[in-house]
């Protein structure tokens, strides 16, 4: 066990965590050069195509060390972008040590200054390593100083190391095995394994990611999941490289996999205990916090006959990514579909992405939401997550809507495009604080609500690029939020409802109407399209009839035959009117959310 180092790599986006990864698999020989590719633990798709990592990814590395010992390295490649922090939180988990990796050229964001502190609550050995160092604007002098000024260490601990040429990759290597400490853990001691991701393989039913932290498993035994209380035989365990390499046993320290033939995925759940049948653990491990989802929007398939088909597929790919929640729901507009929890704007579009790509479900999504706190006059306490289950508004006393504080850091010159920004999101700056002289961390708290939809764009937008941004949940505060309806013909279009602040009511809903009058295919009939906050219109657009020239065949003649014919045809839009009803086309849908 002295020779394993289990340790992740963590940073803000793009500071290149997946290329250093891919120089330590290189030098340590863990991939042939023909399998070598850029980003080679991104095994997804769409993670090549984006350029950022989706997934933790684990796997072992063989190191033979200058001391004439050969080492076990666990390496997990972690995500960086904000709207992953929960696969961050579980690769910590499983770790003894990280690698902080901030890039020479850019400096210390805010996510590199965010995974920090979830390393150093779980008291991760931290080895600061300076990435880019080869780039002409790198600055190494002054971001090490950052480096120092952040983690109080000294400047010959900090590593100098290029990903894309490979310098220093060597002396990352010697760091982690001088300064990660060893895994603690009894290998004679009841079998104590932590599942920290799993996937659905569709011959081998599920595989489960585990760090044993104390006990021995080998192939065969009789294993027990202690949250769910199923007993599995392990048919197949082992070690976690490019591909899966079988072991016939797996000591305490080690990180690996299992393969039990679990073929429900309601029986795993990531975050629980293994132990032996015969010879139980006391207790179960203490795992990571539960996933806090920030935004909910419904999922709805094209078919509705599609509806169990979609179950299917988001239980599966909820074992790839614990952090998505979900729960059946109907739509008078839609039909069945379900309720989903996400982190943020980018995780949904993953998501609604994978849901095509790996399972071929093409879905609906709603209109994106957080849950808000409702009081009634009788003091009952009712959490909204969908705006249609907002009581009457005579019925409500307030509604308190979740709150975040958020760090921007950014240079000098950005603050008041910056802080113009905020303040119409209805933000409140709670501190300035300058990290060097051409860096500005600034400290906002903001509703949760105003940042979903478009903040992120238009903070890297007004910044250049240079603003980074990280946030966190505080608490939930009262508000003066108000149910928009959407409705056509005056029918309400539940999928487009949502809860907005008064003050944003009527910009909001106008917009959406305009939206719709561009998006919605003309009928026979006047379609009236209107924004409404109880029984009060508060925006309208007509889309006008397609009229059919009924008065074509009358050349010449008597005009009180083209008036016949002209009052027949209004008596008949009149009644088609009333019983004519207007369909809201999918691509209506998806288009009517990218308000500009």
């Amino acid at each position: 066990m002295k020779n394993i180092r289990n340790f992740c790599v963590i940073a803000h986006i793009d500071h290149g965590k997946s290329t250093l990864s891919d120089r330590l698999l290189e030098t340590t020989k863990t991939v042939s050069d023909r399998d070598m590719r850029e980003q080679t633990l991104d095994d997804m798709d769409l993670e090549r195509e984006r350029g950022i990592t989706i997934k933790s990814h684990a796997i072992q590395l063989t190191y033979p060390h200058t001391d004439g010992e050969t080492y076990t390295l666990n390496l997990i490649d972690t995500p960086g972008h904000v709207d992953f922090s929960y696969e961050v939180s579980r690769s910590i988990a499983a770790c003894e040590g990280a690698l902080l990796l901030v890039d020479a050229s850019q400096g210390i964001q805010a996510q590199t200054i965010s995974n920090l502190y979830l390393a150093i609550d779980h008291d991760l050995e931290i080895i600061p390593v300076l990435n880019k160092v080869d780039m002409e604007s790198a600055m190494v002098d002054e971001v090490s100083d950052q480096i120092i000024e952040l983690i109080g260490c000294k400047k010959e601990d900090i590593i100098l190391a290029s990903g894309k040429t490979g310098l220093g990759v060597e002396n990352v290597l010697k760091a982690i095995v001088d300064r990660i400490p060893a895994p603690k853990g009894d290998p004679e001691a009841p079998l104590q394994a932590l599942i920290f991701d799993s996937i659905f393989n569709s011959f081998r039913g599920i595989i489960a990611n585990i760090r044993i932290l104390n006990g021995t498993l080998k192939k065969g035994d009789k294993v027990r999941f202690v949250n769910t209380g199923k007993v599995y035989e392990a048919d197949e365990i082992g070690v976690l490289q490019l591909d899966y390499r079988p072991k016939p046993e797996l000591a305490a320290g080690n990180v690996g996999y299992i393969i039990t033939g679990i073929k429900v995925s309601k029986e795993i759940k990531v975050g629980d205990t293994i132990t032996h049948l015969e010879r139980p653990c006391s207790n179960a491990i203490k795992g990571f916090e539960d996933v806090k989802p920030m935004v909910f929007a419904g999922i709805f398939p094209l078919d509705n006959d599609d509806f169990e088909d979609l179950r299917d597929s988001l239980e599966k790919l909820q074992l790839n990514d614990a952090s998505l929640v979900f729960e059946p729901e109907s739509s008078s507009a839609l039909g069945f579909g379900f309720r989903c929890g996400f982190l943020g704007m980018l995780h949904l579009e993953i998501v609604q992405e994978r849901l095509a790509r790996e399972f071929n479900q093409d879905v609906i999504t709603t209109v994106p939401n957080v849950s808000y706190v409702a009081f009634t006059k009788k003091g009952e306490k009712i959490i909204v997550r969908n705006p249609v289950d907002l009581p009457d508004p005579t019925l409500i006393d307030y509604v308190e809507e979740p709150y975040i504080r958020a760090q921007i850091i950014t240079k000098p010159e950005y603050i008041g495009t910056i802080m113009t920004l905020c303040m119409e999101k209805r933000g409140i700056m709670t501190k300035q604080y300058y990290l060097t002289p051409d860096r500005v961390e600034l400290t906002f708290e903001l509703p949760l609500a105003e940042i979903v939809f478009d903040f992120y764009d238009r903070l890297k937008s007004i910044s250049r690029g240079y603003a980074s941004f990280d946030y966190h949940m505080i608490d939930y505060r009262e508000s003066d939020l108000v149910k928009l309806d959407i409705k056509l013909n005056n029918e309400n279009v539940d999928a487009l409802c949502a809860l907005v602040h008064r003050d944003k009511a009527e910009s909001f809903g106008r917009k959406i109407c305009k939206r719709l009058k561009d998006l919605l295919p003309r009928q026979q009939f006047v379609i009236a399209i209107q924004a409404a906050i109880g029984a009060k219109i508060i925006a309208r657009e007509t889309i006008s009839a397609m009229r059919k020239d009924v008065t074509a065949k009358c050349y010449g003649g008597d005009i009180s035959r083209k008036r016949k014919l002209l009052e027949k045809q209004k008596e008949g839009k009149k009644k088609m009117r009333q019983f004519g009803k207007v369909e809201v086309p999918q691509k209506a849908f998806l288009e009517v959310l990218k308000l500009e």
